[in-house]
């Protein structure tokens, strides 16, 4: 609780602080100054994300991290060594693909802001840039939920209805005997 009390209240003073040119208008910050306040507004960005996913609700059953849960559950759920190992190495491999595709739509962000700094825009270069970017987060979309699939084949027809029971209840049960999560969760 703590935590999200200093996140909102380093948010709002954030959003206070946020204008660009210095308190007479007239003067630019300088250059490193706004590299500095870019970086901190993309360090906000991500916690706020993580905090979303850790306390946020899941309403949609696609934000869920499904995979996660079901190693977090996997006492309860009597997983196989065997099962654990395939739901950690799935996991690992989406996280892989996701850093790889976030980090190729940044580079696309800063191809697109480079070409709309030019005085004439290339509008086909930046369609396409944009097209990139857009394909990119589809696919890495379309294969978490391959990994959530292939996840769901691994469970027994059992173990499967024990662990939808369990994460649709609110709030939800914890793992039998209540255990505490696994170190392998992430």
């Amino acid at each position: 609780m703590r935590q999200l009390i200093l996140v909102g209240t380093l948010a709002c003073g954030l959003m206070l602080g946020s204008p660009v040119y210095s308190a007479e208008g007239s003067r630019p910050i300088p250059e490193e100054l706004a590299d500095a306040w870019e970086r901190l507004q993309r360090a906000v960005q991500d916690w706020t994300g993580q905090l979303r996913e850790r306390f946020g609700t899941h309403d949609s059953r696609e934000e869920r991290p499904v995979i996660s849960l079901i190693l977090k559950y996997q006492d309860y759920l009597r997983l196989t060594g065997e099962q654990v190992r395939k739901l950690e190495q799935l996991r690992d491999n989406y996280q892989r693909q996701s850093i790889r595709t976030e980090a190729d739509t940044r580079i696309l962000d800063l191809d697109i802001a480079a070409l709309l700094d030019n005085p004439t825009v290339d509008l086909p270069k930046v369609e396409q840039k944009i097209r990139e970017g857009e394909k990119l987060r589809a696919d890495l979309r379309i294969a978490r939920v391959r990994a959530v699939e292939q996840a769901k084949t691994l469970l027994t027809a059992e173990q499967r209805k024990k662990f939808y029971e369990s994460v649709d209840s609110r709030p939800p049960r914890p793992p039998q005997g209540g255990q505490s999560p696994s170190s392998t969760e992430r």
